[in-house]
């Protein structure tokens, strides 16, 4: 492996890296559109080509050094820590996670394999793990010892929110000897000089993020939904640092760390490659809330794939192999390997419910997702 070559966060000019500025200019006029008619407090968004940044804005009440809740865009960098030691042959797909954590070995869970939990298709989508139980490793383990099969391992695709993440931390603790929080830091944000941070202290919540915002709000008496996406917003519960949702970063972070994957010599190109490549391609089923569609869904190595058919999960302009991942309530972060572009977009607005189906915002995501993937005349 090549030497690693951290990622700048200076900004190239267009023409430097051949992406059209008058694309460009447009996808920014559509991130900034509802921070103008006063629907978002704030949206950040950043692109970036030939590991280079060419655009990294803030708009509404942010600035470029306020980092947002990536929710599940953080997927795809638990999919960076995992890519890079499936290259470094330190983890292995066919593996069972049972012979890895011994404490799994319970319930039928003993034929789940690795590769089972990286494509959501490992059975146990809902197997329970909430604050406080989520800060202690050996309360950890010991739910992993409860947990039951709601179907075989392989059988169905159903997103696995939150149980997939800790297993795979579990697997990166028991192959690495250091916690995910760690490995991630050390081996991946230090080196490439990132600024993602996994897990965000409580006494930093209101310094360094912009602080979710309900913007469905009409009196002071509204409660916002304790569950889903808004279970994160508690200082306390966000320092515990489930690894899929709780990792906070700026969009050029999330921007660069797609371009690190082919520009920095810190993973084998083939098995990024092999981990883009589409195994799963089906509807999950189930509540929308719960990650429940009618459309198709194209699964990688836990992330999304855009495929050659599909619905809102992922851009449909640009290449079948563009990759990344959607989150609650409009976060994206997507690369087209093909044309070398990497896109994020962040914003701080969120409905009382926390996920934001409304025509508005799907209407919105579809719209960023297409501009955002067509930046090459």
């Amino acid at each position: 492996m090549s030497a690693i070559q951290p990622m700048t966060m200076d900004i190239a000019a267009c023409e430097d890296v051949g992406v059209d500025p008058v694309r460009l200019q447009m996808f920014l006029s559509r991130a900034r559109l509802e921070v103008e008619r006063g629907v978002l407090p704030s949206v950040q968004v950043a692109v970036a080509r030939q590991g280079r940044l060419v655009a990294f804005e803030t708009y509404g009440e942010a600035t470029n050094d306020s980092r947002y809740i990536l929710q599940s865009v953080g997927r795809t960098v638990v999919a960076a820590v995992v890519w890079k030691l499936l290259g470094e042959g330190v983890l292995h797909l066919d593996e069972l996670v049972a012979d890895v954590i011994p404490e799994f070995a319970t319930h039928g869970k003993e034929a789940i394999t690795v590769e089972h939990v990286l494509t959501h298709s490992a059975g146990i989508p809902f197997a329970p793990l909430g604050y406080p139980k989520l800060l202690d490793r050996e309360s950890r383990l010991a739910a992993f010892g409860r947990w039951r099969l709601d179907w075989a391992p392989g059988s169905q695709l159903q997103f696995h929110l939150t149980s997939a993440a800790w297993i795979i931390a579990e697997l990166v603790e028991r192959r690495t000897g250091l916690t995910f929080a760690d490995y991630l830091r050390t081996a991946i944000v230090e080196p490439l000089g990132l600024g993602l941070i996994l897990p965000l202290p409580a006494e930093e919540f209101h310094t360094a993020l912009a602080v979710p915002v309900a913007i469905d709000r009409t009196s002071d008496d509204q409660e916002v939904d304790p569950w889903g996406p808004w279970y994160l917003t508690k200082p306390a519960v966000l320092a515990g640092g489930e690894p899929s949702h709780s990792i906070v970063a700026t969009a050029a972070d999330v921007a660069q760390l797609f371009q690190a994957l082919f520009h920095s010599g810190l993973w084998d190109a083939a098995t990024v490659n092999d981990a883009i490549r589409i195994r799963i391609s089906q509807a999950p089923p189930g509540e929308q809330i719960y990650g429940g569609s009618d459309e198709i869904a194209n699964v990688g190595l836990f992330c999304m794939v855009s495929g050659t058919n599909g619905g809102s999960w992922t851009p449909r302009t640009g290449s079948a192999r563009t990759f990344g991942h959607t989150g609650a309530p409009c976060q994206l972060g997507f690369m087209d390997p093909d044309t070398g572009t990497s896109f994020a977009y962040l914003t701080n607005g969120y409905p009382l419910a926390g996920y934001d189906y409304s025509p508005q915002a799907v209407n919105r995501k579809i719209n960023l997702c297409n501009l955002g993937n067509d930046l090459i005349a």
